[in-house]
């Protein structure tokens, strides 16, 4: 089915606040056996899973997948960009749709953090979390990321100034999120022309980039509320599976980053053959066994 053809759909989450969504239900005529969360990351929206909400319905799972708020089709408010908002905004979206069980949430990128995030504060929502391809703030590679790393993470730093990134990228969005594609990618061809118009539409929106640099600007808010979440609560103990391409810089640090959230024995780390960053679109076809394979044991444990 093309991503033109699921249902797309725009509901209000909290006043002034709508969130725009796919639900794409189950396509098996056997009970459906849950709800998959996916949540993109920037400079994406929720058409970077146009390649696996087809086999993920096809394996028997309801497919919700949300722009959150500032991005493709949902609202583009002034505030509210920490990830634990983001987060509620998903928890309201769920409960809009009356969905009440706890749900399978995979995140991406800017998404990842949401996903951990929901799992963290919301956890009677959440029966899985896959989540990764971000440095969570809060962990030391974050840290790094921001510091030792900050040319090739150059964007941390810039997303976070105020008013000049703006001027810079307005009219130039095009530009600017090619650079993320080619740099990030590695098999680049997966992201055709197309698919860059795609992206460049949304965020040639009024408020898009805006937005997009706001949840940036969020992460030292997002490091300090994760840091005292851990202190407090302690690691996080649901299942947990870090996906990461097996050509990404990311994947290095991926370990380390989960054992400072998550509880030992309760995650593990996965390689995506030929990939770069995006996962889903570089590889959808191992990012759904892998997904489903850990969505099922999950399931059973």
């Amino acid at each position: 089915m093309d991503y033109n053809n699921w249902k797309h759909r725009a509901i209000e989450v909290e006043p002034s606040l709508r969130i725009a969504y796919i639900d794409c239900p189950s396509q098996t005529k056997r009970p459906e056996r849950g709800v998959i969360l996916l949540i993109h990351g920037f400079p994406q929206t929720s058409y970077q899973f146009r390649h696996v909400i087809g086999p993920f319905s096809r394996a028997g799972y309801r497919v919700l997948v949300p722009d959150y708020r500032g991005a493709g089709g949902s609202s583009k408010p002034v505030t509210g960009f920490t990830k634990a908002i983001m987060a509620r905004d998903l928890v309201r979206l769920l409960t809009a749709l009356e969905i009440h069980e706890p749900v399978h949430v995979i995140g991406h990128d800017i998404g990842g953090m949401i996903a951990f995030a929901m799992a963290a504060k919301h956890p009677s929502r959440v029966a899985s979390v896959n989540w990764g391809e971000c440095p969570l703030p809060g962990t030391s590679v974050h840290t790094e990321d921001r510091t030792t790393h900050a040319v090739q993470q150059f964007h941390f730093i810039f997303h976070s100034v105020p008013d000049l990134p703006l001027a810079l990228v307005a009219g130039r969005e095009r530009i600017y999120l090619s650079h993320f594609f080619q740099k990030l990618a590695y098999n680049t061809a997966a992201i055709k022309e197309e698919d860059l118009d795609h992206y460049v539409r949304c965020y040639e929106q009024p408020g898009a980039m805006r937005c997009a640099f706001e949840v940036y600007r969020a992460f030292e808010q997002d490091a300090k509320e994760c840091e005292e979440w851990i202190s407090s609560y302690g690691k996080l103990s649901l299942p947990a599976l870090c996906m990461s391409g097996d050509q990404s810089r990311h994947l290095d640090d991926a370990a380390k980053m989960f054992a400072e959230v998550h509880q030992r024995g309760t995650y593990e780390v996965v390689a995506i053959p030929e990939s770069g960053h995006y996962i889903a679109e570089e590889n959808p076809e191992m990012f759904v066994a892998e997904a489903l394979r850990f969505i099922e044991t999950a399931t059973v444990g």
